[in-house]
């Protein structure tokens, strides 16, 4: 009978667990809802950031034989210095979508050292400011709450003080990484070179259609602004992206781990019926076997 209230005792233990992560799946997906229509909306304020970004650099490279002669957009010949930005969740049950990053962040780094190019981590979230204390890795920069609940205020605050070492000389470059949404059931590593901006990306050779009209004079300042707002932007973007990913990532780890304790209760189900027939049986046994002795 031990054996039989153990497994009563485990089945109720598993069943317990499977309503706690069927009720966190519900809650990640209702987030993951909220979460992707604001990242919608500030998908389409980014693109058109960008679009009088290329209009003006555009302008810039036309005016100019030697292209663009802004700080924002100068890439250094020989990189000494390179700020890594990794975005990570503060909480975990959310499957491999941390370590993704953390992998990505570490492969980086390997990267920069073998070209004898200094790098400086700057960690939003807690799982991967752990991680990185745990392995007693410097930081340069850390912030915890950040990614659970994006502001545009502090995340503007986060990245100026970086974007501000490179507009000092004291990096040569950013690069920005974490964990993005794709869909429901996909999250994608992103990599972005948040300074200098990137003109690979840009659409700096088609034919100009705006009617936007600036004085020469105000191009650079109107360039300069727009790029800042533009880094800013992207990384409370970024953050957005992180977060729906984050959701997506633990509503599906919450839906494999209810899937996995139905199937534990079914198998530790059939067992206790198992050990119930058994015990049943050694009783009636017993019993016959004492009658056959009185005889």
């Amino acid at each position: 009978m031990a054996n039989l209230k153990e497994i009563k005792r485990k089945i109720g233990s598993v069943k317990n667990t499977q309503k706690t992560t069927n009720a966190m799946k519900l809650v990640s997906s209702a987030k993951l809802k909220r979460t992707e229509e604001l990242a919608k909306r500030s998908r389409v304020y980014a693109a058109k950031l960008t679009e009088l970004i290329e209009e003006i650099a555009q302008k810039m490279q036309q005016s100019s034989a030697e292209g663009i002669d802004n700080i924002y957009f100068k890439e250094s010949k020989d990189v000494k210095n390179v700020d890594i930005i990794f975005i990570t969740a503060d909480k975990g049950l959310c499957g491999g979508f941390n370590s993704q990053t953390i992998k990505r962040a570490n492969l980086l780094i390997a990267e920069y050292k073998k070209q004898d190019v200094k790098v400086r981590l700057r960690a939003v979230g807690r799982k991967g400011i752990d991680y990185f204390k745990f392995n007693n890795v410097e930081l340069n920069d850390e912030i915890i709450g950040l990614s659970a609940a994006p502001d545009f205020k502090q995340a503007a605050e986060f990245i100026s003080k970086v974007a501000e070492s490179y507009v000092n000389g004291e990096t040569d470059k950013i690069i920005l990484v974490h964990n993005g949404y794709v869909n429901m059931i996909t999250q994608e590593i992103k990599q972005d070179q948040i300074l200098p901006v990137d003109t690979s990306k840009l659409e700096l050779n088609s034919v100009a259609t705006s009617e936007l009209e600036v004085e020469p004079d105000d191009d650079d300042t109107l360039l300069d602004a727009l790029v800042k707002r533009y880094v800013e932007y992207t990384m409370y973007y970024s953050l957005i992206n992180s977060l729906a990913a984050e959701h997506s990532a633990r509503m599906q780890a919450m839906d494999a781990a209810t899937t996995n304790a139905k199937e534990m209760v079914k198998e530790l189900t059939v067992k206790y019926n198992k050990a119930r027939q058994e015990s049943i049986t050694t009783e009636l046994i017993e019993i016959i076997s004492g009658m056959e002795s009185m005889k």
